[in-house]
């Protein structure tokens, strides 16, 4: 579940005001100064009574983000009526084990708020649809829009089906809001065509061999 970690910021105020209007779970990305020092790239969540939580320190930290940050040192998963959903960003979802640790866990999504830069739209496209079809899971991919530079994001979020199709996709450019209702008996039925999950080996065996060609 989301940590207990209360964030204090006048700044959230408004997003925690609309949280409770709309009666609805947000999950923003953020960095955050915590009491003992430390700095981390984290995901917010804001729940519907509008508290504010730090729920996930980004795990796999990026170039110089190293230089400012420290990482994380565990998963999370946000609860929202009945869904579990595994908490990632960025260069979280570039690495294949960080989603099937979520899957493992238990997840039926995985929520990947991230920063892709004008450049890497291959990328950006491939390695969410991958994590959705590799744990046979939703994926939802947000991204920023805009800056100069070397420093613009090229947008393209996007919702991926468990078996790693594209719900939808918004531009490169400009600000969007995407709605997709993720399917219970969608997931069911792919999980129990694609089994991949209930049949991983527990390790891949001993010390690999090594061939002569």
């Amino acid at each position: 579940a989301a940590g207990d970690r209360t964030v204090d910021d006048p700044r959230l105020a408004t997003l925690s005001a609309a949280a409770v209007a709309g009666g609805v779970s947000v999950v923003i990305g953020a960095a955050v100064r915590h009491p003992d020092g430390r700095r981390t790239i984290s995901s917010l969540v804001v729940d519907r009574r509008g508290n504010v939580r730090a729920g996930y320190d980004k795990q796999q930290l990026w170039g110089d983000e190293r230089e400012l940050f420290v990482p994380g040192t565990r998963g999370a998963t946000l609860l929202v009526d009945g869904w579990r959903l595994g908490l990632g960003i960025c260069y979280d979802g570039c690495f294949p084990e960080h989603g099937r640790a979520a899957a493992v866990d238990g997840a039926h999504g995985y929520l990947c708020p991230s920063g892709y830069l004008a450049g890497s739209e291959h990328r950006r496209d491939l390695y969410y649809a991958a994590r959705a079809l590799d744990n046979t899971m939703y994926v939802v991919f947000a991204n920023s829009v805009g800056g100069t530079d070397p420093w613009r994001f090229n947008g393209g979020a996007a919702v991926h089906d468990p078996e790693g199709r594209t719900l939808v996709r918004g531009a490169d450019t400009g600000e969007e809001v995407l709605v997709v209702m993720l399917d219970p008996a969608q997931l069911a039925a792919t999980r129990a065509a694609h089994s991949m999950l209930v049949d991983r080996l527990p390790d891949q065996g001993p010390t690999r061999l090594s061939l002569l060609g």
